[in-house]
C-alpha cells in the first residue's frame, strides 16, 4: 500500500488538500504563460521585427524574476508565504496586459520584465511552503505533482495558443490568461494565509540591493554578448563583472562558485542543469518554424511532447527516489538532456524528418524530469531550520542565471547572423553547442553533490 495513504497523512488528506491544489493551480496558469510564449514567439518577433530582441524576451524575464525571487524568499522567512504571494500575482498579472498591448518589441520586453518580478514570487513561495509543512516522505511527491500541473498546459497550451494566434492575433495569448491568475489566486490564499509565519528568526543573507546587483550586473554581461563593437562589449562586460559578482557571492551559500561539496555544489548544479535545457528550449519553436517552415502547430507539438515527457521523468524520479542517489538522477537526466540537444542540433539539416526533432526533445524533457526534482531536494534536506526560504531563494536564483544565460547566449547569436547574411541557423547551432558545453560541465561537478540516498 502507498506510504501516505497507509499512513493517512498524505498529499490529499483534508489538512493539506487546499493547500496542494492552490500550489498546483498557481502553477499552472505559470506553466501556461511559459509553453504559450515558447510556441508563439517566432510568429511575434516576425510581426513586431523584433529578431535581434528574441532572446532578451526570455532572459529579462528570469533576470527580473531573479529580484522577485530574493524579495519574496525574504518576505516568506518573515512574514509567510500570503504577502509575497499576493503582489506577484499583481505583477505577472500587469505583466501580461502589457506584453498582450505592446506597439513594440522592446514594449513587450517591458512586460515580460514585470511578469518575471511577479513569477519569481512562485517558486520561492512553493519551496517555503514544501519545506514548512510536509513532512521529507512526502516531498517528492509534491515536487511530482507540481511537475504534472505542467500536464493539462502542456497538452492544451501549445497547440491553444497556435490556435489563438492565428485565429484573434497573438496578444490574446498573453491577454486571455489574466482571469486565471484571478482564479487562482482566490483559490491558493486562504491556505497560505493560514501557514502563518515561521517560528525561528530568519537571517539577513539576501538583500534587495544585491539582487538588483545581481540582476544588472548579468544584464550588462548580456548586453556585451549582443554588442556589435568589441570595445563596448568588453567595457560593458568588465561593468558586469565588477557590479554583480561580489553581489552574487553574498546571495548564494558559500563555495558555490567553486562547486564545494554539499548544498554549494547543488545549487551550481541547479544553474548548469537550467542552462543546458533551457538555453536550448527557447530555441528549439524557431528551429522547426522559421528553419525549417513547420506551422506553428507543429512546434507548439513538439513543446507539448518534452513537457509531459519531463512529467514522466518526474514521476519516475519520484518513484525511485527511496533507491536510487539522488546525483545518479541527475547524471541520467544530463546524459539525456545532451543527447536530446544534439539530436535537435541534427533536425537543422534539411530533410531530416520532422518526427526526429519530436523524439529528440521529448527525450531531453524526460530529462530535465529525471534531474531537476532531487536537486530541489538536496537543497531542501541541507536547508537549515528556519531559513529555508533563504535556501530556495538561492536555488532560484541559479535557475534563473542558467536561464538567463543559457537563452541569452543563444539570443545573442541570433542576433548577430540577423544583422548579417548568415543563415539563421548559424545562431541556433551556436546557442545549442553552448547548451551542450553546459550539460557537460555539469556532469564532471555531479560528483560533488550529496551522496546520502534521497529518502
Amino acid at each position: 500500500m502507498d506510504r501516505d495513504l497507509r499512513e493517512g497523512d498524505g498529499l490529499w488528506a483534508p489538512e493539506r488538500r487546499a493547500l496542494t491544489v492552490g500550489l498546483v493551480l498557481t502553477v499552472t496558469f505559470i506553466a501556461s504563460e511559459a509553453l504559450a510564449v515558447v510556441t508563439v514567439m517566432p510568429l511575434v518577433s516576425h510581426d513586431l521585427r523584433g529578431l535581434s530582441l528574441y532572446g532578451w524576451v526570455f532572459s529579462i524575464f528570469m533576470l527580473a524574476s531573479l529580484i522577485g525571487i530574493v524579495v519574496a524568499g525574504r518576505d516568506a522567512d518573515r512574514h509567510g508565504p500570503a504577502r509575497p504571494y499576493v503582489a506577484g500575482l499583481v505583477l505577472f498579472g500587469t505583466g501580461l496586459v502589457v506584453a498582450g498591448l505592446a506597439p513594440s518589441m522592446s514594449i513587450l520586453v517591458l512586460g515580460r520584465a514585470l511578469q518575471g518580478l511577479g513569477a519569481g514570487a512562485v517558486p520561492a513561495v512553493a519551496y517555503v511552503v514544501i519545506g514548512r509543512s510536509l513532512p521529507e516522505f512526502l516531498r517528492a511527491r509534491m515536487m511530482a505533482v507540481l511537475s504534472t500541473a505542467w500536464v493539462v498546459p502542456g497538452i492544451v497550451g501549445p497547440g491553444l495558443a497556435a490556435e489563438v494566434a492565428h485565429l484573434v492575433g497573438w496578444r490574446w495569448v498573453f491577454l486571455g490568461l489574466v482571469p486565471l491568475v484571478g482564479i487562482a489566486g482566490s483559490l491558493a490564499l486562504p491556505a497560505l494565509v493560514r501557514l502563518g509565519r515561521p517560528d525561528t528568526e530568519p537571517a539577513d543573507e539576501h538583500t534587495l540591493a544585491d539582487a538588483m546587483r545581481t540582476a544588472v550586473g548579468a544584464t550588462l554581461l548580456l548586453a556585451a554578448f549582443n554588442a556589435r563593437l568589441v570595445a563596448v562589449g568588453v567595457a560593458l562586460g568588465v561593468a558586469g563583472v565588477l557590479i554583480g559578482a561580489t553581489a552574487l557571492r553574498r546571495l548564494l551559500p558559500a563555495g558555490t562558485l567553486r562547486a564545494s561539496h554539499g548544498l554549494p555544489a547543488t545549487i551550481l548544479s541547479r544553474g548548469l542543469l537550467t542552462f543546458a535545457f533551457f538555453g536550448a528550449d527557447a530555441y528549439v519553436t524557431l528551429t522547426v518554424t522559421t528553419i525549417r517552415h513547420h506551422s506553428t502547430v507543429t512546434s507548439g507539438a513538439v513543446v507539448t511532447a518534452s513537457t509531459l515527457a519531463w512529467t514522466a521523468g518526474s514521476w519516475v524520479q519520484a518513484r525511485l527516489n527511496d533507491q536510487w542517489e539522488g546525483r545518479r538522477l541527475v547524471r541520467l537526466g544530463l546524459t539525456l538532456i545532451l543527447i536530446g540537444t544534439i539530436g535537435m542540433a541534427w533536425q537543422l539539416r534539411s530533410g531530416v524528418p520532422v518526427g526526429e526533432g519530436f523524439a529528440a526533445w521529448a527525450l531531453a524533457g524526460f530529462g530535465m524530469g529525471l534531474a531537476y526534482a532531487p536537486t530541489s531536494l538536496m537543497m531542501l534536506r541541507a536547508a537549515p531550520s528556519g531559513r529555508e526560504g533563504w535556501a530556495s531563494a538561492s536555488l532560484n536564483l541559479a535557475d534563473v542565471l542558467g536561464i538567463a544565460f543559457g537563452v541569452g547566449l543563444g539570443g545573442a547569436a541570433v542576433a548577430a547572423v540577423s544583422h548579417s547574411a548568415r543563415p539563421v541557423s548559424t545562431g541556433v547551432v551556436i546557442a545549442f553547442g553552448a547548451a551542450s558545453f553546459a550539460a557537460v560541465v555539469a556532469m564532471v561537478f555531479s560528483r560533488r553533490l550529496p551522496g546520502t540516498v534521497n529518502r
